[in-house]
């Protein structure tokens, strides 16, 4: 079997778990990958309830790495219940934070496309608390390794009989 026939069938595997949590409907009708460390540790990573809304937001129109999202300010606030101007002040600030590039695409002849959105920063941010987490599943398993291997019955077989 080829390495991405075994990648396609963890795919499959994966969503028919998530299938039997949130129902083959709802996954069906799509669905968003978001790194667990950044849910986490937003706090650390020094965003708020709305920062985390418009990063899944945005992080809803991603996904291919090549293709950039480029929601418009208007359809992420609409999505999340506020003013155009407070996406574009929060946007502001992830940028001034690091987390988040917005690349702004203007013409002259016939106005702007909408932004594109990159998170490099937000992914350079959450790095270290990923490989703590890594760190930390690696002991964990390895201290489970360990129990087990005390816990293990040691058959013993007395052939001498007389």
């Amino acid at each position: 079997m080829s390495k991405s026939t075994d990648v396609k069938e963890l795919d499959v595997e994966k969503l028919r778990v998530n299938e039997k949590k949130w129902g083959k409907s709802l996954m069906a009708a799509g669905w968003n990958a978001i790194p667990n460390v950044i849910i986490e540790k937003q706090e650390a990573l020094g965003l708020d309830a709305l920062d985390m809304n418009i990063i899944i937001h945005l992080s809803h129109y991603w996904w291919r790495s090549d293709n950039l999202p480029h929601p418009s300010v208007e359809t992420i606030a609409k999505a999340i219940g506020v003013k155009p101007r407070t996406i574009q002040k929060r946007v502001k600030a992830l940028q001034e934070l690091g987390l988040i590039t917005r690349h702004e695409r203007r013409h002259t002849k016939r106005g702007s496309d909408t932004n594109l959105y990159s998170f490099e920063g937000l992914i350079k941010a959450a790095q270290p608390f990923a490989e703590e987490k890594l760190d930390e599943i690696k002991k964990n398993t390895e201290a489970k390794r360990e129990r087990l291997s005390r816990k293990k019955p040691k058959l013993v077989v007395n052939n001498d009989k007389e």
